[in-house]
Parts: structure tokens; sequence; C-alpha cells
């Protein structure tokens, strides 16, 4: 299995609801990395393009730069705890990549972190087509192989 690490970060302000009482409202430099895994990479050796989900991030964490995300869709309707946050960006992240990253690779995790050592961490559930066990298929896919007996070799 082949994964991939994308990492952004932004600057956001929150406050959440914690067992029916609202926390005062701080800033966080917030990490992100997002993970796409894989069994197969294409004909060029690439599982997808860095540049690709970089740029895609990126997009997708504009509308919370500096911003107080309790103030910011969708997190205007939903307690923005570090867990939704991760789990929102790894189901936009990974409906926006779709159609670049599937039949062969897939948004395996997106984690969060909010303060050194405060990290959430979202796992999506594994899409029907996606086949972890498919096995190398790219080009050249049988160097360096072969069978075990062949390997061993006989007089």
């Amino acid at each position: 299995m082949f994964t991939l690490t994308v990492q952004a970060e932004f600057a956001a302000a929150h406050a959440i609801m914690i067992a029916g009482l609202r926390e005062p409202v701080h800033g966080h430099n917030w990490h992100v990395s997002a993970e796409i895994e894989g069994p197969t990479l294409d004909e060029d050796g690439l599982l997808c393009d860095f540049h690709t989900v970089e740029a895609t991030l990126r997009d997708l964490l504009e509308p919370f730069r500096n911003a107080d995300l309790n103030a910011t869709a969708p997190f205007d309707q939903v307690n923005p705890t570090a867990e939704r946050v991760a789990e929102y960006i790894a189901a936009e992240l990974g409906g926006r990549l779709d159609a670049a990253l599937a039949p062969h690779a897939r948004v395996a995790s997106v984690r969060v972190t909010e303060a050194p050592g405060c990290a959430a961490t979202y796992r999506p559930a594994v899409p029907k087509w996606f086949d972890p066990e498919a096995g190398w298929r790219g080009k050249g896919a049988d160097v360096g192989g072969g069978s075990s007996s062949e390997a061993e070799g006989g007089s």
C-alpha cells in the first residue's frame, strides 16, 4: 500500500460547546495532514499528483483562514471541535478529489492538530470500489520478480 501525506495549515478561532457550556473564543494555528492511499501506481509511477492534492486542500481551507469557525459554514451549524473539523476536511477533500483518485486511491485519513500534543484524526469508511488487495498493476510490475521456484534455481 502506498501513502502520500500532504500538509497545510491555517489560523482560525473557535469556541466549542462542552457539556452544554460554551468555552471562550480562542485561536489556533491548525495543522492539517491528509493521507492519500492506494495499492497501485499509475503509468508514471505516481499514486496521484501531489500538486492536485495540495491545491485542492488549500482551496478547501481558504474560507477558514483567519476566520471565526463558529461563523463559517458548516461550523456555524456544527460544533467546531477538532474531530468535526477533521471529519469535514476528509469528506470534502474526498469529494473534490474523487475523480482524480478513483479507482486506485482514496483519502485514507485527515489529522488536525490544534495545539502541540492535541490532534484529532478522522478515517473515512473505505468506499466499495476501493480494493486494497489489488496488488501491483503498474508499468514494470514484473521487474525484479519471479516465482519463488524460479528464484531458487536448480541444476
